[in-house]
This record gives structure tokens, C-alpha cells and sequence, in this order.
């Protein structure tokens, strides 16, 4: 802590024993005690330093007490400097009133009492003390005050010259301040921007929704931004971001809102500039490499109808013109066999994946024993791996129940699948096949059959693994391939997998390490078992009535297995495609990869909720799913509830628990679907 700096005391006294006496006496009291043995060195000492009080002598040879103190008093500096004068004479009423005249403030006679002159001391210290105090105290006052007017004015002058328009409003509502740019955003003079909201300046079709979201923001307290059309009473129309924040005490007390808007019309156009050319450069792309695909699809197809035709027409011709005998003749007829069903899987090849683009591939459903199907498949692809003396290996659990589904179509993804295998696997390679149980998600109850090919071929690049599925493509479509096809079966596969509710995904290490083909399909529970006695023909397009959401893919989110169970269950029911989810990056992850046609979140979730995922979906640009429909599900009913999943981006709010007929219903009002849709 630092030390009080010590008081000037002034003793004057032509004789040294006095002025040891007097320190003696005052030596006590901590103070700076300073000596002069006359008047003329008195006032020397007046000239470089400030006294509390002065002990002066009367009777001094030259210049006296009276005389020294008639000098102080003229002196601007010392003219308050009190005054104690010490005598060793009687004092007649006369000196009395001459020294009293001259600013004295007390008489002391010789011999002096030690405690009356501390006690009298003491008192003149501590009010030089405090006066000093006072006067520092005032020179900080005036500091702080010159400093508080710097800042004011600086303050003035920011907020007059700010690009960005700043108000601020009481607890109440009412605006408090505007500045110059906020009014000019806002269309309006000083006086009538403190009497109207920022609100009415809000574009009409934007409106609903900015009082929507300023009043969950009102009612929550935390920072406000949102982005809203501004239409001016002159027409004028820009894009304005609003920002808010609450202004507290130091207490914590609201005191109200203080807030900025900030004119974002070029950015927007800008904005709106880059997506376009985007959009234009991703669409030229996309027409320039379904060009190159239709051109490569032609001329491979091309190929492969002529190939079989040139052997089937070249050994009828042979057959019409020369009689062969038996071995000939079969040999014959084996090769135009052979080119005509390779011909014939090439032709419905094609008019499957034209049902496909059409939506009108039809299914036969009914239960379905796996076992049986695969060892069909396997049956029928024999013939094409003996020759390549390859290897087939089989690992099929036969308790794996039965799967709803259509058997032809089945079996043709299982011979479509080993065929694969089998035609890119070199000779003397393996195939092997596998079928078995795997269990669901945790908290379900329901399994699913996994069916496996594995081969020795020659692999899948990294580079188009993700495209494996894509109709038309191949890894090699130059003249030079060394395997024949259209690239059709892979992608006639998955769409056969999706249509029953199943899933494939391809997997290789590289080139020359071989490939895993892995199909998950739902089995069948208990209480569906009755569903194995009735088939069924549904034609898989968005027109039955019955399947009102066929192709749909619907994204759900919620960190509930059961409830994520339930919706996808529900929506396939009903045709749709159902991805489930149980967190927001896991949901930002589906939609970096595949297209989703609506959201379906649930609001309350651990670590993120549904607010902060629709916030981020909207901040994305519309491509990339920044404009997905979505629909908010949540057990909380409030109106504030609401009106802050619309505000927040969500097109509908549903509460929990959930009616099935309503959800369907919403879904497709939501995207326009001209069914009608059933009641549950």
C-alpha cells in the first residue's frame, strides 16, 4: 500500500533552542518539520513549497512576526497559509487584533504546553490533508469529465458517420434512438423513426415471418440475426441483415435492446450472381458429360447387339449352305442359343432401366425364402464360371426367415451380382457367397438378411467406387475394354435393392484386390407373417393410391431408435424411401452425399438440436440442400414454440405424439403431391 507523502510545517524563530523545542514537540506527528531563523528565510522557504501551518515568532530581531506575516499574506500562494504566532510576552489586546488582523488563527506563550500545540498542529495537518485530498479529487473529476466529453463526442460521431444503421429500444418497445443510416434504410425522418418500429419498414411478404422471429427473440433474450426485404414508403426495395443483442446493467437487469441494420443488397446480388453461374456451369457440365455418357451408351450398345448378331446370323448362314454333321450342327445351334439369350438379357436390360426412368417397375410381392432364391442364382451362373474354372464358395444360414418381396426380382439381383463377379474375376480366381442374419439399430427389434458376394477380381478404383451404381457408367468404355456389357446391371440392382427397402453398398481395397457386394433386406416379423399368403402386384409410381409417397426420399432425424424406427417404418409403408439418423452431423453427412426431398427433424435432441441443424442446412446454398422442405416434430406445444421452429427455417410444426394421417397429410401438401392420401 502506498504511503501518504508527509505535511510541510513551517517553524520560524530567531533562537535554535526554540526551534529544537518545537521539534521536539512535534516531531510525534510523522510531519516534514522545517526550520527558519528568520523572517527573510521564512519567506525563502514559501517561495518552493506549501505549508499546512506556520509557527511564527513574534519578537525577532529585523524583520518580526508582524512584519514576516504581513509579507506571507501578500504572497498569492501562501495568502490561506494559517498562521500561529508564539510570543514570550504577555499579549495586550492590542497585539491580539494586529495579529488576528494579519490572518493569525491563535496566540501561544512561552513556555509553551506540549499537548495544546500538537492538539492545535494536529488540526491544521489533517485539513491540509483533505483540502489536498479535495483538490485531487477535483482535478480527476475534471479529467474524467474532459474525457467523458471525448468519448461522447466520438461516440456522436461514430454513430453519425456509421455505415450500418444502429437503434436502440426500452423494455417497453418503444425506440429510443435511431441514427442517421437507420433511417435512411427505413425511409424515415429522425422524428417519426422514434415513433415507428423497424418492423414496418419489413417487406409485406417477409413481415409475418420478421414478427415471428423478433418476438421468439423478445421472448428468449438471446442475439438476434436474421436477413429480411426492406421496402421503403418510395418503393425502394433492399435487403437489409437485422442484429440485436440485450443491453443489461451491471446488475444484470434488462435494461432493453440495442440493435444494427445493415444494408446486404449487393451481397445478395452477388450472391444470386455466383449460385446462377453456378448453377449454369454445374448444368453445361452435367448436359456435356450426359452427352459423353449417351455417345459412350450408343456406341457400346451398338457393339453389343451386333457382337451375338454376327455369330447367330454367321453360323445361319453357314447352317442354310452346307450340310454339317451332328457335332457340327450342335455346336452350331449352342452358338446361336448363347448370343440369343446374351441378347436377350441386353434387351431387358435396357427396358428395365427404361420402367426405372419411367417409374413403372412393377413387382410381384409375396414372402420370400432367400435360400431358395440364392441357390437359383447360383444354379443359373454355373455354366459361366466353369469355363474361367472359377471357384464358387457358398456360406448360406439356412434359418435366415423370409423377406417381402417380389422372387424373380430377387433372384435377379443375385445373379446379376455374381455374374459380375464371376465376368471380372481373371481364370482359376474365387467367387464366394454368403447369406445371414445381422441385427437392426439398438433399442429395435427388427433384423435384416445379408447377402455378400465376394470375388478375386480386379477391383474397383478409388476413383469410381462412387459411381458404381450409376446407370451407364463403366469403369472402361474405350474400344480397347476387355469385358463386354452396358453398365446397366449394378444400377438396375440397386434400384431393385431400394424398392425393397433394402440397402447395397459396394466396398474394394484397389485395383487388381478384388470387390464386396453387400445387400441388407428387412426380414419379415412375426406379426407380418400373414403377409406370406397374399400376393400382391403395386406398380412403384408416385400415382397409386396406396404408395401416395412412392420414390420419395425422406430424411429423418431424431436421437430416439424408437421414434426413428417408427417414421421410417411408417413412410415406407406408405412408398417413400426413408433415411434415418440419430444426430445433426450425421444428417449434414447423408445430405453431403445423396439428395433428400424433405426433412423430417425432431427439435429436442442431445449435444445439437433441430434448431441448430436447420439453421445450418439453411446457410447452405440450395444444391447442396439449403432449401430442402422440412417439417419440425416436437413435444413442445406452446405458440412461442411455433413461431421459433418457422423463424428458425422449418416450413411446418408438428407436435408430439405423432398422428400418422396428419404427418402423411403434411408431407404431401408440403410438396405439392397431386394424390390423395390415404387414411390410416
Amino acid at each position: 500500500m502506498q504511503m501518504e507523502p508527509k505535511v510541510n510545517i513551517l517553524l520560524v524563530d530567531d533562537k535554535l533552542e526554540n526551534l529544537l523545542a518545537l521539534e521536539a514537540i512535534l516531531e510525534k506527528l510523522g510531519e516534514n518539520l522545517v526550520r527558519a531563523t528568520s523572517g527573510e528565510e521564512a519567506l525563502r522557504c514559501l517561495l518552493h513549497q506549501d505549508f499546512a501551518v506556520i509557527l511564527l515568532d513574534v519578537q525577532m530581531p529585523g524583520m518580526d512576526g508582524f512584519e514576516t506575516a504581513t509579507l506571507i499574506r501578500n504572497r498569492g500562494r501562501s495568502r490561506h497559509t494559517p498562521i500561529i504566532f508564539l510570543t514570550a510576552f504577555s499579549t495586550s489586546d492590542q497585539m491580539l487584533f494586529k495579529g488576528y488582523a494579519l490572518g493569525a488563527v491563535d496566540y501561544l506563550l512561552k513556555p509553551l504546553d506540549p499537548n495544546i500545540l500538537t492538539s492545535k498542529v494536529t488540526v491544521f495537518v489533517e485539513l491540509f490533508k483533505k483540502t489536498e485530498a479535495v483538490k485531487q479529487q477535483t482535478a480527476q473529476l475534471v479529467a474524467v469529465n474532459g474525457s467523458l466529453r471525448q468519448s461522447e463526442e466520438r461516440l456522436r460521431s461514430l454513430s453519425t458517420c456509421s455505415p450500418v444503421g444502429i437503434f436502440e429500444i426500452d423494455t417497453e418497445g418503444g425506440c429510443r434512438y435511431t441514427n442517421p443510416r437507420y433511417q435512411a434504410i427505413c425511409g424515415l425522418k429522425a422524428a417519426e423513426s422514434l415513433e415507428k418500429s423497424w418492423l414496418e419498414s419489413v417487406h409485406l411478404e417477409d413481415r409475418e415471418q420478421a414478427v415471428a422471429s423478433w418476438s421468439t427473440y423478445i421472448y428468449y433474450g438471446r442475439d438476434y440475426s436474421e436477413e429480411f426485404r426492406f421496402q421503403t414508403a418510395q418503393g425502394i426495395v433492399r435487403w437489409v441483415q437485422v442484429r440485436s443483442s440485450p443491453m443489461l446493467s451491471g446488475q444484470g437487469e434488462l435494461l432493453g435492446y440495442v440493435g444494427t441494420l445493415e444494408d446486404i443488397t449487393e451481397r445478395k446480388q452477388a450472391e444470386e450472381v455466383r449460385a446462377q453461374v453456378i448453377r449454369e456451369q454445374t448444368a453445361r457440365q452435367e448436359a456435356e458429360a450426359a452427352n459423353r455418357m449417351k455417345d459412350e451408351f450408343l456406341a457400346v450398345l451398338s457393339h453389343e447387339l451386333r457382337t451375338p448378331l454376327t455369330s447367330m446370323l454367321g453360323w445361319s448362314k453357314i447352317l442354310r449352305s452346307k450340310k454339317l454333321d451332328d457335332k457340327a450342327t450342335s455346336r452350331a445351334l449352342e452358338a446361336i442359343e448363347r448370343n440369343a439369350i446374351s441378347q436377350m438379357q441386353l434387351i431387358e436390360d435396357i427396358l428395365d432401366v427404361s420402367r426405372i426412368i419411367r417409374g413403372q417397375l412393377r413387382l410381384n410381392v409375396s414372402a420370400v425364402n432367400l435360400i431358395s432364391v440364392m441357390e437359383a442364382a447360383l444354379e443359373a451362373v454355373r455354366p459361366l464360371a466353369e469355363p474361367k474354372e472359377i471357384q464358387l464358395t457358398t456360406g448360406l444360414d439356412t434359418s435366415v426367415g423370409s423377406v417381402y418381396g417380389d422372387p424373380a426380382r430377387l433372384q435377379q439381383i443375385v445373379w446379376n451380382l455374381l455374374t459380375n463377379a464371376i465376368k471380372f474375376t481373371p481364370k482359376g480366381g474365387r467367387v464366394e457367397v454368403h447369406l445371414s442374419v445381422i441385427p437392426g439399430e439398438e433399442q429395435t427389434t427388427q433384423k435384416y438378411a445379408q447377402i455378400q458376394v465376394i470375388d478375386t477380381g480386379i477391383g474397383i478404383s478409388s476413383e469410381f467406387l462412387p459411381k458404381v451404381f450409376e446407370r451407364f457408367r463403366q469403369a472402361d468404355s474405350t474400344t480397347t475394354r476387355s469385358h463386354n456389357g452396358l453398365g446397366l446391371g449394378l444400377a438396375i440392382v440397386r434400384h431393385l435393392v431400394e424398392l425393397h427397402k433394402g440397402t447395397i453398398f459396394a466396398q474394394s481395397p484397389g485395383s487388381g484386390q478384388g470387390a464386396t457386394f453387400t445387400v441388407k433386406l428387412p426380414l419379415l416379423q412375426d406379426n407380418r407373417g400373414n403377409r406370406g399368403n397374399r400376393e400382391t402386384t403395386a406398380e412403384i409410381s408416385s400415382s397409386v393410391a396406396s404408395t401416395p409417397l412412392a420414390g420419395l426420399r425422406v430424411l429423418v432425424v431424431d436421437d430416439e431408435a424408437d421414434t426413428r424406427n417408427f417414421l421410417s417404418f411408417m413412410f415406407e409403408e406408405y412408398g417413400a424411401f426413408a433415411i434415418a439418423v440419430a444426430s445433426v452431423d450425421e444428417a449434414l453427412a447423408v445430405l453431403e452425399q445423396a439428395k433428400a426431398d424433405i426433412l423430417i427433424s425432431d427439435i429436442g435432441m442431445s449435444e445439437q438440436d433441430g434448431y441448430t441443424l436447420i439453421r445450418k442446412l439453411r446457410s447452405l446454398e440450395p444444391e447442396k440442400g439449403g432449401c430442402i422442405p422440412a417439417i419440425a416434430l416436437t413435444a413442445y406445444t406452446r405458440e412461442e414454440d411455433r413461431l421459433e421452429a418457422l423463424s428458425a427455417g422449418f416450413q411446418q410444426h408438428l407436435s408430439k405424439p405423432i398422428d400418422p394421417t396428419k404427418l402423411i397429410a403434411m408431407v404431401a401438401s408440403l410438396l405439392k403431391l397431386p394424390v390423395e392420401v390415404p387414411v390410416s
